[in-house]
């Protein structure tokens, strides 16, 4: 029989509140995160907006804040969700718990180098005939504003290394690096181990800036990006017709993931269950999702068989929902495709709308989301939905928080490479 596993704590750093609190009442709200850049000047970039996280100084959040000073924002933002977590949970100072067995597994994004040779990889071959791009001044215009020592996000695995030792977890230490997938898959492999008797505590999550002119240059080379520099706080609009790309974001989140007995053994408070995970990889191209939307039927599916529920008892759906053209119509599809009539029933949002794309702190944050849903009784809004696509027909909670009463609720995240996790949350 295997072991249940359920949350206990919960941390988030997010463009639009640094606590899971004001981040859910700010999408309560449909409050937009989205502004100018203000990392860098963006001034002669295609896209100059993104979803910045505000007025954060590590310092207001974690003790011995100083020992992160050269750190990224990839580490400040998963230090403060993590000490909120774990604070949450009642486990910062608790001597009873077996430090051996909490372990971390971390979703973390590339480092600067990396992203800077794929990006002259792209330009070198991928030429995209949606928009007039001067290439070589682009570079040369991201190589004059990036400046390696400041804010360069190198960490990658050594993140979850830092969060070990700041907080005693001496127990498994990984990192997943699958994109906008990492954090969602981060905590189906930290579920996984917990089931499995490898670990009885794990601190699983998400931390990620790409806000700089080598991300920003990457995604605008791959016109994934909006340009409404118009009008910002409207660029990000899953599902509408006239979407024309997803809004760069950053922040973090954090959960404890517990066994289900030991968290009732010492009295903790169970937010939640996860009662479902699966994953898939499209097997198609690094740049698009499967057009048929087979990689996420497929791992939507193994949720629902990893749940033991049926279609009908899914309750409400965040979405990946990147306001992409072929991201939100293959994401609709793969609904449709495993939810048949039933999907015209579920209400289904996009926290992306408001938060704008966090990448590999994406899926941990829309879980989170999940969560308070179950508590709440309030689904968010999807914001700037204006227009029906006839691709995109289902109920995508248009612009207006609603009452609704959920038990089980699934949330996707499909990554960049055709990495796909779906996640299942259910009330305990």
């Amino acid at each position: 029989m295997r072991r249940r596993v359920v949350i206990t704590g919960m941390g988030a750093i997010t463009p639009v509140g640094h606590s899971v609190k004001a981040m859910m009442d700010a999408q309560l709200a449909g409050t937009s995160g989205v502004g100018p850049i203000t990392h860098f000047d963006a001034s002669k970039f295609p896209t100059t907006f993104a979803s910045q996280v505000k007025d954060f100084e590590l310092a207001r959040y974690v003790a011995g804040a100083e020992r992160w000073a050269n750190a990224g924002l990839n580490s400040r933002f998963a230090a403060a969700a993590a000490q909120q977590a774990l604070a949450d949970a009642g486990l910062l100072d608790d001597g009873k718990i077996d430090r051996s067995r909490f372990g971390v597994y971390l979703g973390s994004g590339e480092g600067v180098q990396d992203f800077h040779n794929m990006i002259w990889q792209i330009a070198q071959t991928y030429r995209p005939d949606k928009r007039e791009i001067d290439y070589p001044a682009f570079m040369a215009g991201a190589l004059e504003v990036f400046h390696p020592g400041r804010e360069a996000e190198q960490e990658l695995h050594t993140t979850a290394a830092h969060l070990a030792s700041h907080f005693h977890l001496d127990g498994p230490n990984f990192t997943c690096l699958t994109a906008c997938a990492a954090s969602s898959q981060a905590i189906g492999e930290a579920v996984d181990m917990i089931r499995q008797g490898e670990a009885d505590l794990m601190l699983a999550g998400g931390a990620h800036s790409m806000i700089h002119p080598f991300g920003v240059t990457g995604f605008n080379l791959l016109t994934a990006l909006s340009t409404r520099n118009s009008e910002p706080q409207r660029a990000s609009r899953p599902f509408d017709l006239h979407r024309d790309g997803f809004v760069l974001g950053e922040g973090a989140g954090m959960l404890v993931l517990e066994d289900f007995d030991s968290a009732r053994r010492r009295g903790a408070t169970i937010y939640a269950e996860i009662t479902g995970y699966g994953t898939t990889a499209d097997a198609f191209r690094v740049t698009d999702s499967h057009e048929e939307g087979r990689g996420a039927i497929a791992c939507i599916k193994q949720a629902l068989v990893d749940s033991g529920l049926s279609v009908e008892q899914i309750d409400y759906i965040n979405a990946h929902g990147t306001s992409t053209q072929v991201n939100d119509q293959v994401e609709t599809l793969a609904i449709k495709r495993v939810f048949g009539e039933q999907a015209y029933k579920i209400p289904i949002s996009s926290s992306k709308s408001m938060l704008g794309h966090l990448i590999a702190a994406a899926g941990v944050v829309e879980l989170i989301t999940c969560v308070e849903t179950l508590h709440r009784g309030w689904l968010p809004p999807t914001i700037n939905y204006e227009t029906p696509d006839p691709e995109c027909d289902l109920d995508y909670v248009p612009n207006q928080a609603r009452q609704h009463k959920v038990r089980h609720a699934l949330s996707n995240s499909f990554g960049f490479g055709g990495q796909n996790i779906s996640l299942i949350v259910s009330k305990v």
